[in-house]
């Protein structure tokens, strides 16, 4: 089967499970800032990508606690030497605010990020750019984000996607994408897992 994936650290592991991956990226992360970034006012300073742990690290940052939104987002974080207090259970803003203890929250994100689910200030890291590249024929796509659900639908291709969650999800399915599967476990492990149990993906 051909596989589409959008990251490059995707491409070995959709190869392991016998498939052929087709790397076609559909967005491009535009930094929006370089000054450091002192939340020190805050409790809480809340990470939601590893986009923003990696922009964040660029710059330069001072937190009290941080808060990731989930294990890649975390292990982004600490892989630039930063100390990670909390990663939600459930890897969605939803998750993380039923875990945040109560206090100050700052969130650290893309510029065009949910901003009515946590009750914090916002500080847009980066700008998400959709790309309209020329989409190789593939049997499924793997999607990470709405943005890049967005941009493979203007394109005008039609094919089925897998997501990542179910911001995603709802994303994909407004812009009339064929959603046939949701991964239970938001992050890159469990969009795999997902494309090994789908019945019609096992290699003849």
């Amino acid at each position: 089967m051909r596989v589409l994936v959008t990251r490059e650290e995707l491409v070995a592991r959709v190869e392991a499970l016998g498939h052929d991956a087709v790397l076609c990226e559909l967005i491009r992360v535009e930094p929006l800032g370089e000054e450091p970034v002192d939340a020190r006012a805050y409790d809480w300073l809340v990470v939601t990508s590893r986009n923003g742990a990696h922009e964040l690290a660029r710059r330069g940052v001072t937190a009290n606690r941080i808060a990731a939104i989930g294990p890649a987002t975390a292990e982004a974080l600490r892989s630039h030497g930063l100390r990670v207090d909390l990663v939600a259970a459930t890897h969605t803003q939803e998750g993380l605010r039923e875990e945040l203890p109560e206090g100050t929250v700052l969130l650290a994100a893309a510029e065009g990020a949910r901003r009515g689910v946590l009750d914090a200030d916002f500080l847009p890291l980066y700008r998400t750019i959709e790309l309209r590249p020329e989409v190789p024929e593939a049997d499924v796509a793997l999607l990470m984000s709405g943005s890049a659900a967005r941009a493979l639908a203007a394109t005008g291709v039609h094919m089925r996607v897998v997501v990542i969650g179910p911001q995603t999800e709802a994303e994909a399915r407004d812009v009339g994408l064929d959603v046939v599967s949701v991964a239970a476990v938001h992050d890159l492990d469990g969009l795999v897992e997902v494309l090994r149990s789908l019945p019609w993906s096992s290699p003849s």
